[in-house]
């Protein structure tokens, strides 16, 4: 059997990821079966397994994927020529964007109900975490020298913006009709120019 080249064993199991995406729109993890996710990617048990060792495996590479999406989100903006709080802004509303996708709701209460019980799972979740709130402190600590924002503790900041993402996402997933994304961003933009110069 020829081997594939990494290019294509890539998009392979990124195959499986996206699938795993679409079939968590409409389920929990937990109910998910490895059956599910070949079914919607249209191969084989075996191909899974070529890729993943146990379903498991899958949650951390949704957790990745996701990560690697936002890591993107925050390059395009630091690359961006804008003011530090309006930085700031944008990140927040990327983030309250995942709201409106059923599968993101899904992923990140089976992530929480996961950390508890799961030490890769926590490992690989803090590590995502502790990345961007470096970034966003870093954000912070240059718009407070800037004279952007009033003093104000930046890894502080950078925790609340990003526990309030997903506090949100998690709420969400409990009661979806319990707010409207569209007043939650507007809420949170009058919190961020309460802290601006």
């Amino acid at each position: 059997m020829p081997r594939l080249a990494p290019a294509v064993k890539n998009e392979r199991r990124q195959q499986l990821v996206d699938a795993a995406w679409r079939c968590l729109a409409h389920q929990g993890f937990q109910s998910l079966t490895v059956n599910d996710v070949c079914d919607e990617a249209g191969v084989s048990k075996g191909a899974f397994y070529t890729y993943f060792d146990q379903k498991q495996e899958l949650l951390l590479a949704l957790l990745e994927d996701e990560g690697e999406e936002i890591r993107r989100v925050m390059i395009d903006l630091q690359r961006a020529h804008t003011s530090g709080i309006e930085r700031l802004r944008r990140f927040a509303r990327a983030m309250i964007e995942r709201g409106e996708r059923p599968a993101s709701l899904q992923v990140r209460a089976d992530m929480w109900a996961e950390m508890s019980s799961n030490p890769a799972v926590r490992r690989t979740w803090a590590s995502v975490v502790g990345d961007r709130r470096a970034v966003l402190k870093g954000w912070i600590d240059r718009s407070v020298r800037d004279g952007e924002l009033a003093p104000i503790p930046a890894n502080a900041l950078a925790a609340i913006l990003l526990s309030l993402g997903d506090g949100l996402l998690l709420h969400a997933g409990l009661d979806p009709s319990g707010f409207h994304w569209t007043n939650v961003q507007r809420a949170l933009d009058a919190l961020l120019e309460g802290i601006e110069r």
